[in-house]
């Protein structure tokens, strides 16, 4: 029954290939595992996880591990994006624009022209 509850989020932990993921339901609650790619990966969990449990739910348990912590994401420039537009993504602000510039000073000399393609580090902040 909890299992369903929470189908949303493990769904979500499978569409972003969580790697060593296991479920287990055991007296009302249900135990989640496993390692996402990065810290931004797993804090999608986290707010899926909240979304349909509240902010604090008794009814679950995740020990949600990350293979990549030294950046938050790696993000693929996609048609049509800017760097703002990428910020706000990730951050919530399109200001944080110049922090993933700055990550990205390698392979990005301006940071009105980005490429398809393209991937970017997007830093831990």
């Amino acid at each position: 029954m909890v299992k369903a509850k929470y189908q949303a989020v493990l769904d979500l932990g499978e569409s972003l290939n969580i790697q060593n993921g296991d479920v287990k339901e055991e007296n009302g609650q249900l135990k989640v595992w496993g390692t996402a790619n990065t810290p931004y990966e797993k804090d999608l969990i986290w707010d899926k996880i909240k979304e349909v449990g509240g902010e604090n739910p008794s009814d679950i348990m995740a020990d949600i591990k990350v293979a990549d912590s030294s950046v938050y994401h790696r993000h693929t420039v996609k048609s049509g994006e800017t760097l703002g537009k990428i910020a706000i993504q990730y951050y919530g602000k399109a200001s944080k624009y110049q922090d993933i510039f700055k990550a990205n000073s390698d392979i990005l000399k301006n940071p009105d022209l980005i490429h398809p393609d393209q991937e970017l580090i997007i830093p831990n902040l």
